[in-house]
């Protein structure tokens, strides 16, 4: 495996940090929530021991400055930055794609953008909510979440949309939730200046974007759907077995719930590594 190579990139109205590790057929890794690249950090060196990986902080997230702090976050764009940097570490080379919550929004994107270059995708937990024959009532809990975003800050729209994630049936104290692992809750405590950008900038264009879902039908022989063993039911994992139920296939489920990435890390890197081995 080779070093780690770290570099800046400049894309529109902002500047992306980002890292490359390994050799071999390239994976795009993208992440979702605050944790930028390092949401990958206990699993990317084993998924670079035959792979040319990338990860990257996503505009105005961590290391990846916006010039403009208030601009709208549009799905698209950020998808487009992606393509950018993989134009930047292999020109032309099709690329398999791993996302993991907004993350995951960003690869079904790609997928249906830009097939010649995009080989397999994981989306894990995409909660492109449109898509759900009750899209209306979760619409209606993200008009809520900007209100009390707008009323009485982040802290109290991020506790108006943990209600509104949660099953229907789920009274918040049935069983506790997985801790995360050292090294995760370290980073996530890093990253806890970001949770005001990601609620009020990242969530409202995100989980209002409608994918195309004919275009992923005719493309899901390439697509991965996956959620979490504990979190059956709950918002971010409905779209991904609806989506499945519609194509014919099923979700792959890895372990843990919506954060099992930084819950299982080891557990969730091993299972990536068979999902994406597979053809």
């Amino acid at each position: 495996m080779t070093g780690t190579t770290i570099g800046r990139l400049r894309v529109e109205g902002a500047e992306l940090h980002y890292e490359v590790r390994g050799r071999g057929p390239l994976l795009l890794l993208v992440p979702g929530g605050t944790g930028g690249a390092d949401s990958f950090e206990e699993i990317v060196d084993d998924l670079a021991e035959d792979r040319t990986v990338v990860t990257y902080d996503p505009r105005g997230l961590a290391r990846s400055p916006l010039d403009d702090p208030e601009e709208p976050q549009r799905v698209e764009r950020h998808a487009a930055d992606a393509l950018q940097l993989l134009d930047l570490v292999s020109p032309g080379a099709s690329a398999d794609v791993a996302g993991c919550s907004s993350g995951a929004i960003v690869a079904l994107h790609l997928l249906t953008s830009e097939p010649g270059r995009i080989g397999r995708v994981v989306a894990h937990e995409p909660p492109v909510v449109e898509v759900l024959p009750d899209a209306a009532a979760h619409r209606a809990m993200l008009a809520r979440v900007r209100d009390a975003y707008d009323r009485e800050g982040p802290m109290a729209a991020a506790a108006v949309l943990a209600t509104g994630l949660r099953r229907p049936d789920d009274t918040g104290d049935v069983r506790p939730a997985a801790e995360p692992t050292p090294r995760a809750a370290a980073r996530i405590a890093r990253s806890m200046a970001d949770a005001p950008y990601f609620i009020g900038r990242i969530i409202p264009g995100f989980m209002a974007y409608v994918p195309d879902v004919d275009r992923l039908r005719a493309l899901s022989d390439r697509l991965v759907l996956a959620g979490g063993t504990d979190s059956y039911g709950e918002l971010p994992y409905r779209p991904a077995a609806f989506l499945a139920g519609l194509f014919g296939t099923e979700p792959v489920h890895f372990p843990g719930g919506h954060t099992g990435l930084s819950t299982h890390p080891a557990e969730f890197g091993k299972l990536l590594r068979e999902v994406l081995d597979a053809r």
